[in-house]
C-alpha cells in the first residue's frame, strides 16, 4: 500500500492523476483497455429543462449516458416512477434511455405534459438528469372583439393595441398592411416591446384602414392576424405644438427586475410635437462599454449579459424644443445559480483520499445540498469514507465499494443547477498503450521523442533504460514528461539503440522496448552557381548531394519558386538541370530541393540571360566571392581586415562591401560597415565596445555583387562607458500633478557594456532648486509625481553600465501637466459689420491662468431667434477656433435680421476654459430669398389670379412685392414688360383685362427696405373665346381680321380638328354624289330644267344615241356668268366671292333629295360638278383664316 499523505499534499497528485484518467476514459488510446475498466454511468445528451414540443409531432425526451457495464435507465413522471411497459404510447430506444412518444397515431401531447426525469444505473453508480418539464405549445386563435375606427386629431398622439393571444412561447409581433407589407417605423412611429404600436404624433398620411397585427408562433409555424385598425387623421389648423409625455411607462418611475447574464430591455415611448427624441443615461454612473445598445430609433435601451453591477436607475429623457418628460427604471439584476466549482470526476485507488467540491453562486444565495445515486445523502447508505461538509465532500481511504455518482444541487428562487460527478476506485496493474518494439528515425542534432503511453491505478511510476540491461537513464541530456514521453533534445548517432520503457505501482510491474534510428543530415555538397548566359546558348545548374544510405532522397526543381515550364529544352539528370537553346524568358532564380522521408534540404541560384555579341563573346558575370579573411592590429576601437579577391570574371572590381554581425547582440543579422574602393584590399576599421564582431566582404562589379565571403574570426571588444546618452528627451505631462519624461533607449551596441541604465535628473525652472535624481533600468519613460500644474522643468537623461556613466547630457526644457484654464476672456465686444458678417473683441486672459499652452480661442455663437419670425428652433451652436493669442476674429454666413448670442473660451492642450458672459447682437436686415411659391389660377378670357406665399428667410420687414409680366408669341417673342407693386401684406392678386388665349410670364419677388430679393418665375395662358372662334366659319372679311389681331395659333386646337374633319367629310359626300351622277343613266328633272331654259352656251345631251351628253374640258373650265346664282337670303357680291355654299344649300330653293343628289334650282346658269365647282372657290377656308393669325 502507498503510504498516506495529507490531504493538500494527495490534492495535486490527484489533479495531474485525474487529467491522465479522463484523458484516458474520454479519447480511448486502446480500446480494449476502456473495455476492461469499469465507470460509473456519466450522463452525455439530455432535454433541456424546459422543453416545448410541438402537439403535433412525437415527443423526444433525450436521455444518453456512457459508462462499464453499459448502463440501464428508468423515468420517473411528476416525482413517481413512470412505467413505461403499460403505455402503448411510450417506447424507449434500444440501448439508450431516449423516450419517444407516439403522438402522430393517436396520442395527445396534452396528456403527456409534466417533469419526466432519467436515472442511467450501473454496479458502480446511478447518475440523474434535470428536470426536464414537457409543455406543448400553444397558437391560440385572436378573440372575435368590435373594433371601431379611430378619428384622431393631426398632432395627436395614438396607440393601437395589438393584445395577441397568449401563446407558448409568446408570439413575435409585427404589423404589415393588406399587402403583406411591414408598416414603415420611424422615431414618429414605432413598435413596442409589448407589440403595440405608438403614434408621437399623427399626421395626414398615417389615414388608412389596414393597420394588422399578427403574431408569429414560430414552434407550430402558425401565424396569427387581428382584425384591421381603421384609422383617419382629420386635420386641424394650425396644428398645436405639444412638449413631451411619456405614453409607456406611465408615471415617473418603475421597477425591473431581469437575470444575471439575460438581456436588459428597457422601453421609453413618448408623445409630442415635434417628434421627441430619447436619450437615455444611468444615474451615478455609465452606461456599460461594448454591452450597451440602443434599438426601436432609440427608445429601447439594451443591454446584453448583465451582471449584478448594472444594478442602478436608469433615466430616460424624451426631449423636443417645447420641454421634456423623464422616468426613472430602478433596475434590480438577480441571479439563478451559476457555477464557482462544479464538482468534476474523481478517480481514485484503494486507500488514496479525494475531495468532491461544490460552489455555486447567485442572488440571493443558492442552497447546496448532495444527492448519492440520485437519493438525498442524508437517507443514502452509510459510507465510513465520506464525509459531508457544506459544498465539500471529503473521502478518506477509500475503497473499491467507494464508487458511486454524487449529484450537487444548487437552488435559489430563480433556479437550479444539477451536476454528476463520479467517484470511481480503481485498482489497476500498469498497462503501457505504446505498440510494442516501435521504431522511431530522426536525423542527428534534432530531437528524439519516444513514447510511453501507459495506465494503471494507482498511478505507476515510469522509468527508461537503454539496452536491455542498461542502466537507468537520468541526468540533463534526458527530458522526461509527465504523460511517460522521454526526449532527447539533441540526438547524435550514438544515441541509436533500443529503449526500454518500465512501468509499475504496487499492483504490478510492465515494460515496453522501442527502437531509436539517428539517420545521416541530407546535404547539398554541390550547389547550382549563379550563371550569365548568352541568348540560344546552353546552361547547366548543379545540384550534387550527400545523404544517408538508408533514405530514399527525391530531387525537384523550381523556376522562380513554381514549376519548371513544361517545355523539352529543359533536361532534368540526376544531380543537375540543362537547359537547351536559352531565351530570355528563362531569367530567373533556379531552386534544387532535396526531400527525404525525415529532412529537407535546397539551394538556388539565378540565371542572367544576356544578348549575344557579334563576335565571340566574353561571358562576364559577377565576381567570386573574397577569401581568406584576416583580422590583425587588434585593438579596444580599431581592427585591420584584409582579404584575397576572387576572381573577377571578365569584369573589373569596381568595390568590396565590408559588412559585420555582432554575435552578443544580434547574432545572425549582418550589417553594413563601410566600403572601399575595388583596388585596395585591407581597411582598418573603427570598433565599438562590448561587442563580438565577424566581419565578412563582398565583391562588386558592374553584374552585380558576389556571394558573401566566408565571416572572419570573431573578435570580442573590450566594455568600456557609453560613448553618448539617449535621444529626443522630452517632458510632457500626461497629468495636471505629474511629468512624464521619455527618450529614445540605446541600441544593443551603443551600450559599450553590460547593466545599461540611465540616470533621469530633474528640477524646477527659474527656482532655486537641487537636481532629484533616479537610476532606472533599461526602459524609455520613468513619471514624476506631484508637480505643480504646468511648470518649466531641466530634464536631462544620462547613460551608464557596468563601468560607468556616458559623457554629461545636454539640458531640456519640459512642462509638468496641463490643467484646464481657469478664467474667460474678458471685455467681449461685437461690431456688426453687415447683416451676415460680425467682428468680436476680447481681452487676452493672464498666462498663469491658462495653465498650459495657450492654443487659441474658440467662440461659440448661435442664433437665439428670427426678428421677423416669431418662433423658436433647436438651438444649434457653432465653433470658430482662433489660433495662437489672438484678440478678435471674424463671424462668417449670419443670417440677417436675427439675434445672435456668443461667448468666447479660451483653450490649451488640456481643454477649454469657463466660458465668458453671453453677448447678445442682432444682425441688420438683407434682402429676402425668393417668395416660397407663385401659384396661378381660375384662368379666364382675360383674367389669372396669382397666388403666392411669403419668402421663407424675410431677413427684414417686408415692404412690398413687385410683380413683373409680359406677353410671349408663338415665336417666344417677349412683349412689353409691366410692372405692379403689391403691398406686403397681401398674398393674392386678380390681373384682368389680358387678351385671351395669350401666354404670359410673371416674374415676382420681395422687397425689404433693404432692397429686392431673388425673384420667382411662372408662365399661364388665358382661355380661349370660342364663341367668337365659332365665327370663323362664316366668310366674313371683318371677323376675320378681328381674329388675326389676336395673335392666335388655333391649329392645335381641338375644335378645329374636328371642324377639319367635317369639311373632309363634306367633301367626300360631294364626291360621292358627283360620281353616281356621272355613271347613272335616263333623264334627271334637273336636266328638263335645263332643256327647258336651254344655254347657248351649253352642249344639248342627244337622247337619240342612247348616251349622256357630256360637258366639254373647255367648257367645264369656263367661269360663271355674272349674276347667274339663284337668289338666296343672304346676298353675295362677284368682287366678295366667285362662288360660295351658298350656291349648294343656303340658298331658298335648294334642297337634296334622299339620294343625296343636289336638285336646287340653276337659274339661267351652268350647271358645275360639285366637285370642280369647289375647287375654284375662293371663299376664306377656315385654315387660310387661321393662318392668317400667324
Amino acid at each position: 500500500m502507498m503510504k498516506k499523505k495529507s490531504v493538500s499534499a494527495r490534492k495535486a497528485s490527484l489533479v495531474l492523476f485525474l487529467c491522465q484518467m479522463i484523458s484516458a476514459l474520454d479519447v480511448p488510446l486502446d480500446s480494449k483497455l476502456l473495455e476492461e475498466l469499469s465507470q460509473p454511468p456519466t450522463i452525455t445528451q439530455q432535454s433541456p429543462k424546459d422543453y416545448i414540443v410541438d402537439p403535433r409531432e412525437n415527443i423526444v425526451i433525450q436521455c444518453e449516458a456512457k459508462g462499464k457495464p453499459p448502463p440501464s435507465f428508468s423515468w420517473t413522471r411528476n416525482g413517481t416512477h413512470f412505467d413505461i411497459d403499460k403505455d402503448a404510447q411510450v417506447t424507449m430506444k434500444p440501448n439508450s434511455g431516449t423516450l419517444v412518444i407516439n403522438i402522430m397515431n393517436g396520442g395527445k401531447a396534452e396528456a403527456y405534459e409534466g417533469v419526466y426525469q432519467c436515472t442511467a444505473r450501473n454496479e458502480r453508480g446511478a447518475a440523474i438528469s434535470n428536470n426536464i418539464v414537457i409543455r406543448p405549445s400553444r397558437s391560440p386563435l385572436w378573440t372575435k372583439e368590435k373594433l371601431e375606427p379611430n378619428h384622431v386629431r393631426e398632432g395627436d398622439s395614438l396607440v393601437l393595441h395589438c393584445r395577441p393571444p397568449v401563446g407558448l412561447p409568446p408570439p413575435i409581433i409585427f404589423w404589415m398592411d393588406n399587402a403583406f407589407q411591414r408598416l414603415p417605423q420611424s422615431e414618429r412611429v414605432s413598435q413596442g416591446l409589448n407589440g403595440d404600436l405608438y403614434f408621437s404624433n399623427v399626421q395626414p398620411e398615417d389615414t388608412r384602414e389596414d393597420y394588422i397585427c399578427y403574431a408569429r408562433f414560430n414552434h407550430t409555424q402558425t401565424i396569427q392576424q387581428k382584425q384591421p385598425i381603421s384609422v383617419k387623421v382629420f386635420s386641424t389648423k394650425p396644428v398645436t405644438e405639444r412638449q413631451p409625455v411619456l405614453l409607456t411607462p406611465t408615471g415617473s418611475t418603475s421597477t425591473k427586475v431581469e437575470l444575471r447574464g439575460n438581456v436588459l430591455l428597457l422601453e421609453c415611448i413618448a408623445a409630442g410635437l415635434p417628434t421627441p427624441v430619447i436619450r437615455w443615461i444611468k444615474e451615478g454612473g455609465e452606461l456599460p462599454a461594448n454591452r450597451t445598445f440602443f434599438e426601436n430609433f432609440k427608445k429601447t435601451l439594451k443591454i446584453i449579459d448583465v451582471s449584478e453591477a448594472d444594478s442602478g436607475n436608469y433615466k430616460c429623457i424624451a426631449r423636443n424644443r417645447l420641454g421634456s418628460a423623464h422616468h426613472v427604471i430602478s433596475v434590480t439584476v438577480k441571479a439563478a445559480p451559476y457555477w464557482i466549482t462544479a464538482p468534476r470526476n474523481l478517480v481514485l485507488s484503494p486507500g488514496e483520499d479525494g475531495t468532491l467540491i461544490c460552489r455555486a453562486n447567485g442572488n440571493p444565495k443558492p442552497n447546496i445540498s448532495w444527492l448519492a445515486n440520485g437519493v438525498p445523502i442524508a437517507i443514502a447508505p452509510e459510507d465510513p469514507s465520506r464525509k459531508v461538509d457544506g459544498d465539500t465532500i471529503i473521502f478518506s481511504h477509500v475503497q473499491e465499494r467507494s464508487s458511486s455518482v454524487y449529484q450537487c444541487n444548487a437552488s435559489n428562487e430563480y433556479g437550479y443547477l444539477l451536476a454528476n460527478a463520479f467517484v470511481n476506485v480503481l485498482a489497476e496493474p500498469p498497462r503501457i498503450l505504446t505498440p510494442a518494439n516501435k521504431l522511431y528515425q530522426v536525423i542527428a542534432d534534432s530531437p528524439a521523442l519516444l513514447d510511453c503511453a501507459y495506465f494503471g491505478s494507482p498511478k505507476p511510476e515510469i522509468e527508461w533504460f537503454k539496452g536491455v540491461k542498461g542502466s537507468i537513464l537520468r541526468g540533463n541530456e534526458y527530458v522526461f514528461h509527465d504523460n511517460g514521453t522521454l526526449e532527447i533534445p539533441v540526438a547524435q548517432k550514438d544515441s541509436t539503440g533500443t529503449y526500454t520503457c518500465v512501468a509499475r505501482n504496487e499492483l504490478g510491474k510492465i515494460q515496453n522496448e522501442v527502437h531509436l534510428e539517428v539517420k545521416d543530415p541530407t546535404m547539398i555538397i554541390k550547389q547550382p552557381e549563379y550563371k550569365v548566359i548568352q541568348r540560344y546558348g546552353q546552361v547547366s545548374f548543379e545540384c550534387v548531394i550527400k545523404h544517408d544510405s538508408t533514405l530514399l532522397p527525391t530531387i525537384i526543381w523550381l523556376k522562380d519558386n513554381d514549376e519548371l515550364p513544361d517545355d523539352e529544352r529543359f533536361l532534368v539528370g540526376k544531380d543537375n538541370l540543362t537547359i537547351m537553346n536559352v531565351t530570355d524568358k528563362d531569367d530567373g532564380t533556379y531552386t534544387c530541393i532535396v526531400n527525404t522521408t525525415l529532412d529537407s534540404v535546397s539551394a538556388s541560384a539565378v540565371l542572367t540571360v544576356v544578348a549575344a555579341p557579334p563576335t565571340p563573346a566574353i561571358i562576364y558575370a559577377r565576381p567570386n566571392p573574397p577569401f581568406d579573411l584576416e583580422l590583425t592590429g587588434q585593438l579596444e576601437r580599431s581592427v585591420e581586415l584584409s582579404w584575397i579577391p576572387g576572381d573577377e570574371n571578365n569584369s573589373p572590381i569596381t568595390n568590396f562591401v565590408i559588412e559585420y554581425e555582432d554575435g552578443l547582440h544580434e547574432p545572425g543579422v549582418w550589417h553594413y560597415q563601410t566600403e572601399v574602393p575595388g583596388t585596395q584590399t585591407t581597411v582598418q576599421l573603427k570598433l565599438s565596445p562590448y561587442v563580438n564582431y565577424s566581419f565578412r566582404v563582398i565583391a562588386v562589379n558592374e553584374i552585380g555583387r558576389s556571394q558573401p565571403s566566408e565571416p572572419s574570426e570573431q573578435y570580442l571588444t573590450k566594455s568600456a562607458n557609453p560613448d553618448e546618452n539617449p535621444s529626443n528627451v522630452q517632458g510632457i505631462g500626461s497629468e495636471p500633478d505629474n511629468l512624464v519624461i521619455t527618450w529614445e533607449s540605446l541600441k544593443g551596441f551603443q551600450s559599450n557594456g553590460p547593466g545599461l541604465q540611465y540616470k533621469v535628473s530633474w528640477r524646477q525652472k527659474d527656482v532655486d532648486d537641487e537636481w532629484t535624481s533616479v537610476i532606472v533600468a533599461n526602459v524609455s519613460k520613468y513619471i514624476v509625481s506631484g508637480t505643480p500644474t504646468f511648470v518649466p522643468y531641466e530634464i536631462k537623461v544620462q547613460a551608464l553600465n557596468d563601468l560607468g556613466y556616458a559623457p554629461e547630457p545636454s539640458e531640456v526644457i519640459g512642462h509638468s501637466g496641463e490643467d484646464l484654464p481657469m478664467v474667460a476672456p474678458g471685455n467681449v465686444q461685437v461690431h456688426v459689420i453687415n447683416s451676415t458678417l460680425a467682428k468680436v473683441h476680447w481681452d487676452t486672459v493672464p498666462l498663469k491662468t491658462v495653465r498650459g499652452h495657450l492654443q487659441g480661442y474658440k467662440v461659440y455663437y448661435w442664433k437665439v431667434q428670427s426678428l421677423s419670425i416669431r418662433s423658436r428652433r433647436h438651438v444649434e451652436k457653432k465653433i470658430l477656433t482662433f489660433r495662437g493669442n489672438k484678440t478678435f476674429g471674424m463671424l462668417p454666413g449670419l443670417e440677417p435680421y436675427s439675434s445672435y448670442k456668443l461667448n468666447v473660451r479660451v483653450v490649451n492642450g488640456k481643454g477649454e476654459g469657463p466660458a465668458s458672459p453671453d453677448k447678445v447682437f442682432k444682425t441688420p436686415e438683407g434682402v429676402p430669398s425668393s417668395p416660397s411659391f407663385l401659384r396661378i389660377t381660375n384662368p379666364t378670357l382675360d383674367s389669372l389670379t396669382l397666388e403666392w406665399g411669403s419668402p421663407t428667410h424675410p431677413n427684414g420687414v417686408l415692404t412690398s412685392y413687385i410683380l413683373k409680366f409680359q406677353p410671349i408669341n408663338n415665336t417666344h417673342e417677349l412683349g412689353p414688360l409691366v410692372e405692379i407693386r403689391i403691398p406686403a401684406n397681401e398674398s393674392s392678386l386678380i390681373l384682368k383685362n389680358l387678351n385671351y388665349s395669350t401666354r404670359y410670364k410673371f416674374y415676382f419677388n420681395a422687397q425689404t427696405s433693404v432692397g429686392s430679393g431673388s425673384q420667382i418665375t411662372e408662365e399661364a395662358i388665358t382661355i380661349m373665346d370660342e364663341g367668337k372662334m365659332a365665327g370663323i366659319l362664316h366668310p366674313a372679311v371683318g371677323a376675320g381680321k378681328a381674329m388675326a389681331s389676336r395673335q392666335v395659333d388655333i391649329a392645335t386646337q381641338g375644335w378645329f380638328i374636328g371642324l377639319m374633319c367635317a369639311v373632309a367629310l363634306l367633301i367626300l359626300i360631294l364626291l360621292i354624289v358627283c360620281f353616281i351622277r356621272r355613271n347613272k343613266g335616263g333623264k334627271y328633272p334637273v336636266k328638263e330644267k335645263e332643256d327647258a331654259h336651254a344655254d347657248p352656251e351649253i352642249q344639248p345631251m342627244k337622247e337619240d344615241d342612247g348616251t349622256f351628253g357630256e360637258y366639254s374640258d373647255a367648257e367645264d373650265h369656263k367661269p360663271l356668268k355674272k349674276g347667274s346664282r339663284t337668289p338666296s337670303d343672304r346676298t353675295v357680291k362677284k368682287e366678295d366671292s366667285d362662288d360660295s355654299l351658298v350656291d349648294y344649300g343656303e340658298g331658298v330653293n335648294g334642297q337634296f333629295n334622299e339620294d343625296g343628289s343636289f336638285i336646287g334650282q340653276y337659274s339661267g346658269k351652268k350647271e358645275k360638278e360639285p366637285a370642280e365647282g369647289n375647287e375654284s372657290s375662293e371663299a376664306p377656308s377656315p385654315v387660310n383664316a387661321m393662318n392668317s393669325f400667324v
